[in-house]
């Protein structure tokens, strides 16, 4: 696959963190990580039960220096990662299709977090609550201004988990095919294919009075 320079002298926060493949493409600052997480609104949690690797995918949401997810309190696999366990906690976007003059240079232009760590229980009601906001207003910014706060049973079947981003590393391409400098006389067209998350029209709810109107929060809204 081609391989474009990423300009990054950060160190990695560990060892197991070290990007060593296409090492070029890796960042470990703070914002780098930081704005893809932001951006995306779906992440991959693996670990391991018994011997069994797992990997879920879930809604995420980052506030300071932890990223967070939720779910039912009966969920096995919450309550596993409460358990002490390890994880690993995926992002990623897909920015381009990258088409090369030949099959082995085809490539994608992404943007993508790894993060490590133990998953910690946020317990404290009210900090149960200002995380489920943060988690509404990722999706659609301004949204939680427009709905009913949760209510005590519902805080009871939600577990909230959170990880430290302690040991988290980036690893992004951008830019054009990198071609072999002979197939660049090649007829055949290269490029990048650019790819984004859009909005459509928002779809009411059916049982919706019909004189409700869109909110701003979600007329407006823009993905990322």
């Amino acid at each position: 696959m081609a391989d474009v320079d990423v300009t990054d002298a950060e160190t990695p926060p560990s060892d197991r963190t070290r990007v060593r493949r296409l090492a070029k493409r890796a960042h470990y600052d703070e914002a780098t990580v930081h704005a893809i997480l932001d951006a995306g609104l779906l992440c991959h949690v693996g670990y391991v039960i018994d011997g069994q690797p797992y990997v879920t995918p879930t809604a995420h949401w980052r506030d300071g220096d932890y990223v967070y997810w939720h779910g039912s309190s009966a969920s096995r696999m919450l309550r596993a990662q409460l358990n002490g366990i390890s994880v690993c906690l995926t992002v990623s976007l897909l920015d381009g299709l990258v088409l090369a003059r030949s099959g082995f240079h085809h490539s994608m232009n992404y943007r993508s977090v790894m993060a490590l760590g133990q998953a910690e229980l946020v317990d404290d009601p009210e900090a149960k609550v200002s995380a489920l906001k943060h988690f509404v207003d990722k999706l659609v910014p301004g949204r939680w201004e427009d709905i009913r706060e949760p209510t005590t049973q519902e805080l009871k079947g939600t577990t909230i988990l959170r990880l430290r981003l302690d040991e988290a590393s980036a690893k992004v391409r951008t830019g054009p095919p990198v071609d072999d400098e002979e197939d660049y006389a090649l007829p055949v067209w290269a490029g990048v294919l650019p790819l984004a998350l859009q909005a459509g029209t928002p779809v009411a709810d059916g049982r919706l009075p019909a004189d409700t109107a869109v909110p701003k929060a979600v007329a407006g809204f823009r993905p990322g």
